[in-house]
C-alpha cells in the first residue's frame, strides 16, 4: 500500500495541532507535562536497559508525546499508528492523512506515514508486508541505536514480533517501562488530572440532577456523555451505570432498563476527560421520590466505611502487601460480590499499580512500595450474593509526603448516610 501525506503541499496548517489553546488549559504549561513524561520513559527504558520501544496504544502515545488522534479507533486497529523512540529519536508514524497532527510538538522530532501490517489493510500478503514492515524499521532502529538492539514492543502483529526477532533484535515488552513512567505524576500533570476531574463532576452533578423514576439507564447516562464532550472531554471508557435489581451484582453496563421509583443508581465514572486524564470515582444515588430503606442506607454508610478506612491507611513507603494486610476487612455477607480491587493507580487510564484485598493477594497480588506522586483509586462495592441491590463507591486520590490529598470532591449522599 502506499504511503500518503495528503497535506504535504499546504502552508497553512501550522500551529493547527497542539491540544494547549483551551480554557481547561488555563495556568497548565503542557509543554513542561509532555517534556517531563517523555522523560519519564526514557528513565525506565534505560534502567531496564531497553534500546528503543515501539508504541501502538494511543494512550501510550500521547502519553509520551502529548499527540492524539482517534484515539479509540487506534485502540482497534493497531498498529494504524505508532511511535518509535530511543534515548535521543521519537518518530511518529501517523495515519495516512493525518501526519500534520503530528507536527508542532517538542517531543516528536519528526512525522513519517505508517505503513499499517495487519490483515485488514494487506488482505493475504499480510506476511509478506509483516516481514517489509520489520525489515525497514530494523534498519531504522539499527541507525539510532545499535545493531541487536534491546526493542521494547507492544499491541503489535505477532508476526511483526516474530520477523524483528528473527533479523537479530531482542524483543522485550514495552509495558514495564511504560507503567512505570505513568506511575508517578508531576505537579503539573496534576494540574491536568484536576482539571478532568473538575469537568466530570460537572457531568455528575448535572447527571444527577436529571435523575428521576421512569428514564431509561441509556438516557440517564448519556447526560454525562453529553457534558464531558462539551468541556472537550474525550469519551467513557465504560457504561457502568446501573439501577434498582441490576445494581447487584456490580459491572451490568447501562441498557434500555427503566428506572424505577425509589431505587439506587450506582454508576462508575470511567470518564478520559480533559488532557486524556483518567477521571475516575464513583458514586450512588437514590432516584426518589421518596426516602431510603434501612437496608439501602446500611448499604451505603458500609461501602462509605470501606472506601474511608483504606483511604486512610495509605502512605508513601508502604508496601503493597502491607496496604493489603492492613485494609478493610470485607464483612463475610459481601465477599462474594466483592470489588476485584482493593484499589489501583490511575493516570490517563487505569494504571500500575493494582492493590488487592487481603484474600486475594496470595493468588492475585504482588509487591512494591506505595510512592510519592502516584495517583490512586479507592474502591468499594457493597452488595450481598442474591442481594436485591448493591451500592458502588470510589474516591480519586494522590499520594503526598503526609498521606493522601483527596483529588475527587463530589460529595456523598446525605440522605443515604442517616
Amino acid at each position: 500500500m502506499a504511503n500518503f501525506d495528503w497535506h504535504a503541499e499546504r502552508s497553512d496548517l501550522s500551529g493547527i495541532t497542539l491540544l494547549d489553546r483551551s480554557p481547561e488549559s488555563e495556568g497548565i504549561d503542557l509543554k513542561a507535562v509532555r517534556q517531563y513524561r517523555q522523560a519519564r520513559v526514557r528513565s525506565e527504558m534505560a534502567k531496564r536497559g531497553v534500546d528503543a520501544v515501539i508504541l501502538s496504544d494511543p494512550i501510550n502515545i500521547r502519553y509520551a508525546t502529548g499527540a492524539r488522534n482517534m484515539q479509540v479507533f487506534s485502540m482497534r486497529n493497531a498498529p494504524s499508528r505508532y511511535l518509535l523512540m530511543t534515548a535521543t529519536r521519537t518518530i511518529l508514524f501517523e495515519f495516512t492523512g493525518c501526519l500534520h497532527l503530528g507536527e508542532g510538538y517538542e517531543t516528536i522530532d519528526e512525522v513519517r506515514p505508517s505503513s499499517t501490517a495487519s490483515f485488514v489493510a494487506a488482505g493475504p500478503d499480510i506476511y509478506g508486508r509483516e516481514r517489509k514492515w520489520a525489515a525497514e524499521m530494523g534498519d531504522l532502529i539499527t541507525e539510532l541505536t545499535c545493531k541487536g538492539a534491546t526493542v521494547g514492543l507492544e499491541r503489535l502483529n505477532a508476526g511483526t514480533a516474530i520477523a524483528l526477532k528473527e533479523i537479530g533484535f531482542r524483543i522485550t515488552d514495552a509495558q514495564e517501562p511504560v507503567e512505570m513512567a505513568r506511575a508517578i505524576k508531576s505537579p503539573e500533570e496534576m494540574k491536568c488530572i484536576n482539571a478532568s476531574l473538575r469537568a466530570t463532576e460537572v457531568g455528575v452533578g448535572k447527571l444527577r440532577e436529571a435523575l428521576r423514576p421512569r428514564l431509561t439507564e441509556n438516557e440517564l447516562w448519556s447526560v454525562l456523555h453529553k457534558s464531558i464532550i462539551e468541556q472537550n472531554g474525550d469519551y467513557c471508557e465504560t457504561r457502568l451505570m446501573s439501577a434498582g435489581e441490576r445494581t447487584n451484582p456490580w459491572f451490568q453496563e447501562t441498557t434500555h432498563h427503566v428506572i424505577g421509583e425509589n431505587e439506587l443508581v450506582a454508576l462508575d465514572t470511567d470518564v478520559v476527560g480533559c488532557h486524556g486524564y483518567y477521571s475516575d470515582f464513583s458514586r450512588t444515588f437514590l432516584s426518589g421520590p421518596g426516602n431510603p430503606t434501612e437496608t439501602q442506607k446500611t448499604l451505603y454508610k458500609t461501602a462509605f466505611e470501606q472506601v474511608h478506612h483504606n483511604m486512610d491507611i495509605l502512605k508513601a513507603g508502604m508496601s503493597f502487601r502491607d496496604y493489603a494486610d492492613r485494609a478493610w476487612d470485607i464483612p463475610d455477607k459481601y465477599y462474594a460480590n466483592r470489588y476485584y480491587l482493593s484499589s489501583h493507580g490511575v493516570g490517563m487510564t487505569g494504571e500500575y499499580p493494582y492493590l488487592y484485598h487481603h484474600g486475594d493477594f496470595p493468588d492475585a497480588g504482588y509487591d512494591g512500595i506505595i510512592e510519592v506522586g502516584m495517583t490512586i483509586c479507592v474502591e468499594s462495592y457493597i452488595g450481598e450474593e442474591g442481594g436485591a441491590e448493591g451500592v458502588k463507591l470510589e474516591q480519586q486520590v494522590l499520594i503526598t509526603e503526609t498521606g493522601v490529598e483527596l483529588l475527587s470532591r463530589f460529595p456523598f449522599e446525605e440522605d443515604l448516610m442517616k
